[in-house]
């Protein structure tokens, strides 16, 4: 059987990975005032042993007021950066995975309860609510809280946010770093003509709209090890008419190379209430492979990818470079492991393990 190409070795900027299968950034809301705890060890833990190439640790506030919810993991202060200390250093002590970290501002889309208590977004004066910032002063939902447009100091304050996050992942041994321009959080929100009503140099024009987060990936760029990848997450489309669309997302994607951006993965969605999203197996795919016939960094694709034949395809047919998966993991933690013994390729698993593997597949488990 050949060698399948989703488990063939790949280049990000200077890092080497050892297959296709990227680990997505997956919030778990289980933080205390931005800090790690035994939660993100166990299920950060359980992922680093699964045989993919890389783990993303899940969207990481740069500021207080950029988290989702009162319960987001953050990285902006002593306090939030040594609970992530300890977090990585007990899963360095069993696991070599490279680790990435998602830098994330939820703007609007902030000050919300945690998921399972319904999502709903927490007036400023409530106990574990804030006031949001934003392109605009436009609420994502009529019955929100509008935010406050940001001002020149504030666009200043969140750019510094990012370089002082960036710094405080290079200082954790971090591998590489993410930024969140998707689901319409902040940088999207710039992006997004439904969102940045804006009529200054950030705002109107495709050339406008891209001038933030453009910056903000400079400042994280020059803050960060040249050594080490910086990669960005995009929505590659509104799905709402007059919205961000595809040649808008190509457009960025070849800014962002240009500027020297080692990867892009290629979401969508999240800005609009009116977004009409077909959601199914693949259905984010081709918004990828359009990125990747304009661009020659790696480009990773999303979405409703559970099946090892259709995460082999998605590769081996040139739509996209590797494949990152979330909820699949979450449902199967040793999920690289099951599509690996499908398709005949191989993955590196723990040795406190190896017994485990299957007679049918003899050579599943890499040696160390």
């Amino acid at each position: 059987m050949a060698k399948p190409k989703l488990f063939e070795p790949i280049r990000i900027g200077n890092a080497n990975l050892s297959n296709r299968i990227v680990i997505a950034p997956m919030c778990q809301y289980s933080a205390q005032d931005g800090k790690m705890n035994d939660w993100h060890l166990i299920h950060l833990g359980q992922l680093a042993m699964s045989g993919a190439a890389l783990l993303t640790i899940e969207a990481t506030a740069v500021t207080p007021e950029g988290r989702i919810t009162y319960a987001d993991v953050g990285l902006y202060n002593d306090a939030t950066e040594a609970a992530m200390k300890r977090v990585l250093e007990g899963i360095r002590r069993w696991s070599d995975m490279p680790i990435s970290i998602q830098l994330a501002h939820a703007g609007r889309k902030a000050s919300c309860e945690v998921p399972w208590k319904g999502g709903a977004q927490l007036a400023p004066d409530h106990s574990n609510g804030w006031q949001t910032e934003a392109p605009s002063a436009i609420p994502f939902l009529d019955s929100d809280s509008p935010p406050v447009a940001l001002d020149a100091a504030g666009l200043a304050r969140i750019r510094e946010a990012f370089v002082e996050a960036a710094r405080r992942s290079d200082r954790l041994g971090l591998d590489a770093i993410q930024i969140h321009a998707a689901h319409g959080y902040l940088l999207h929100e710039f992006l997004s003509p439904i969102s940045n009503r804006r009529d200054d140099e950030y705002g109107g024009s495709l050339e406008n709209r891209l001038r933030f987060p453009l910056e903000i990936f400079d400042a994280v760029r020059a803050a960060f090890p040249a050594d080490k990848p910086v990669t960005v997450r995009v929505s590659g489309t509104d799905w709402v008419e007059g919205g961000w669309d595809g040649e808008q997302t190509v457009a960025f994607a070849k800014a962002l190379e240009a500027k020297g951006c080692s990867a892009i993965h290629v979401s969508s969605g999240g800005v609009s209430v009116a977004q009409k999203i077909p959601v199914g197996p693949n259905y984010q795919v081709p918004l990828a492979r359009q990125v990747k016939e304009a661009v020659s960094m790696p480009v990773v694709a999303v979405g409703l990818i559970t099946e090892a034949e259709q995460a082999e395809a998605i590769v081996s047919t040139g739509d996209a470079d590797m494949i990152a998966v979330a909820r699949a993991m979450l449902y199967d933690p040793h999920w690289p492991w099951h599509v690996a013994a499908a398709l005949g390729g191989q993955v590196k698993a723990p040795p406190q393990y190896l017994r485990s593997q299957p007679r049918q597949h003899s050579n599943l488990f890499l040696a160390e």
